[in-house]
C-alpha cells in the first residue's frame, strides 16, 4: 500500500439543477476507487466551486451537470478557478448532447462522462485527467 496521500476530487452541483442521485453514485465509485472526494452539495455557484476546491487542495472539479445549463455554468467554473489562480482540472458528467462536447474541452472542460458511462469509465477518466493534470505541471 501507498504512503502516498489519495487525490482529492471535489463534485459538485451547479446552478438549480437538484438531481443529486447520480452524483452520490460517483461519489462513492470514486471513493472506493480510492480518492478522497469532498461533496459540496447542491445548488452551488460557480464561485462556490472555485473557491471550495482552492480551499482544499483538491486535484481536479467534478460537476454533474444535468439541467441543460452545461454550457453556461461548466465553463465558469473553469473561468473562476483560473480567476483564483489555479489550474484545476474540471470534469463534466451528465446530460451533454454529443454537439456540445467538442466546444466544452474548448472552453476548457478536461473530459465529458455522458449517461451510460460505466464506474470503470468514470474511475479511469478521472484516473486520465489526473495524470494529465499532473504530467503537465
Amino acid at each position: 500500500m501507498s504512503d502516498a496521500p489519495a487525490q482529492r476530487i471535489l463534485i459538485a452541483k451547479v446552478g438549480l439543477d437538484g438531481h443529486d442521485r447520480g452524483i452520490k453514485v460517483v461519489a462513492r465509485i470514486l471513493r472506493d476507487a480510492g480518492y478522497e472526494v469532498i461533496y459540496t452539495g447542491l445548488f452551488q455557484t460557480p464561485l462556490t466551486v472555485a473557491a471550495a476546491a482552492v480551499d482544499e487542495d483538491v486535484d481536479a472539479i467534478g460537476l454533474s451537470m444535468l439541467s441543460g445549463a452545461h454550457m453556461t455554468l461548466a465553463p465558469r467554473v473553469v473561468e473562476e478557478v483560473r480567476k483564483l489562480g489555479s489550474d484545476i482540472p474540471v470534469v463534466v458528467g451528465g446530460i451533454v448532447p454529443d454537439h456540445d462536447l467538442d466546444e466544452l474541452r474548448q472552453l476548457g472542460i478536461a473530459a465529458v462522462l455522458t449517461p451510460g458511462s460505466t464506474a470503470d469509465q468514470i474511475v479511469a477518466e478521472m484516473s486520465a485527467v489526473l495524470a494529465a493534470s499532473t504530467s503537465s505541471v
